[in-house]
């Protein structure tokens, strides 16, 4: 990615997707040009949460709510230290922001930041050509990297797929550190960081719960060192197909029977160690909108999705795996895509949506009840 922070929202822009299609605009934040896969988000809010997850690492994100930018960007509600997303698409960029907690437009933040984006493109013929051809690789185009579009279509062409890209070591923590429990200790997890949001920890910290967050690295006697109640793995970018360490130290986890609870790329390593395959969706699920049904309860949650890779798991049946019997106990309404599994055997379930959902909405948030519960059995 090249990059200039001078001119920014001036110079014109153009959007090469990689079929050749192509829309022009002007460039907002950073000018020069950005590679990623083109996806599309149908959240009204929470832009800041979605630029910070490090889940849209190497994404170029379409917005599909035509204004953005309007409350601007605080020092509050980010989900990591940076902006993760490789470029950024918007219809209506806010002229300024009106918000108490703003401290910076949104254009000054991506500027700062160095991410390339796009504005005045008709983001509704976008995000229906998405819908329509699939998500693919694109590039975004400003200023002086403006050059002939069959130049460009080239250099889109050129830029790493999506499917079998290994991300999660590159935005997960190098470090361990912890999260301490509000008020009381009562449990003690270790979160396996693949591409984890700020607001997961928190919300196990509510509930009396010290994490622990290990790098993706983190081998099984690391963790145990930190002698957890419950292991927890999480969101994350890339193809779970290339997941291998992940896969064998959940594997690892589940051999022990230690309560487990995994989040959409944690979703889809649970399905992979249990012997079930994945795959990539066409344009995936990506928004604060999407309706789920926890099939154990028959009750229906609006939810925040980011995933373009889902498990391949019967629906019809129980299935056996090794670590016992296994089913889906989540699916998407929209498209019955599988949405969450648990084991029938011992305590382990995990959901392929966000349940801490720090932009809303807040249904979901039960499901950390239910990791507390299953280790309060376990205890017990």
């Amino acid at each position: 990615m090249t990059i200039s922070t001078r001119g920014a929202g001036k110079a014109s822009a153009v959007l090469v997707l990689e079929d050749g299609r192509s829309f022009r605009g002007r460039a907002y934040g950073a000018v020069g040009e950005t590679f990623g896969e083109a996806v599309f988000s149908t959240g009204m809010t929470g832009y800041q949460e979605t630029l910070t997850d490090p889940s849209y690492h190497r994404q170029v994100v379409v917005m599909t709510a035509p204004h953005v930018g309007n409350t601007g960007v605080n020092d509050e509600d980010a989900e990591s230290k940076r902006i993760w997303v490789s470029g950024y698409v918007v219809r209506d960029p806010a002229r300024r922001p009106s918000n108490w907690r703003s401290r910076r437009s949104l254009d000054e933040e991506l500027t700062s930041q160095g991410v390339v984006g796009i504005s005045g493109v008709d983001t509704r013929a976008l995000t229906r050509h998405l819908r329509e051809r699939g998500a693919m690789r694109v590039g975004i185009f400003s200023g002086n990297a403006i050059e002939d579009e069959g130049v460009l279509l080239a250099k889109v062409r050129q830029a790493p797929e999506m499917a079998g890209a290994d991300l999660a070591a590159e935005v997960a923590t190098q470090e361990a550190y912890v999260v301490p429990a509000i008020g009381t200790r009562k449990f003690t997890v270790a979160a396996i960081d693949l591409g984890i949001k700020g607001m997961t920890p928190h919300r196990m910290a509510e509930r009396g719960i010290e994490v622990h967050v290990l790098p993706a690295t983190a081998t099984l006697d690391e963790v145990y060192a930190v002698g957890p109640d419950g292991v927890f793995f999480s969101n994350g970018p890339g193809d779970p197909s290339t997941a291998e360490h992940p896969v064998s130290l959940m594997r690892g986890v589940l051999e022990r029977k230690t309560p487990l609870f995994g989040i959409c790329f944690g979703n889809q390593i649970l399905g992979r160690a249990l012997g079930f395959g994945t795959y990539k969706l066409k344009y995936g699920h990506r928004g604060i909108n999407q309706p789920v049904q926890d099939r154990t309860t028959g009750k229906v949650e609006v939810t925040a999705h980011n995933h373009g890779f889902a498990v391949d798991a019967p629906l019809d049946r129980v299935s056996d795996t090794e670590f016992g019997r296994a089913e889906v106990s989540h699916v998407c309404l929209n498209d019955q895509v599988v949405e969450g599994l648990q084991l029938l055997d011992q305590a382990a379930f995990s959901v392929q949506y966000h349940p801490e959902a720090a932009a809303g909405p807040h249904d979901a948030a039960y499901l950390f009840d239910r990791f507390v519960s299953l280790m309060e059995g376990q205890r017990a």
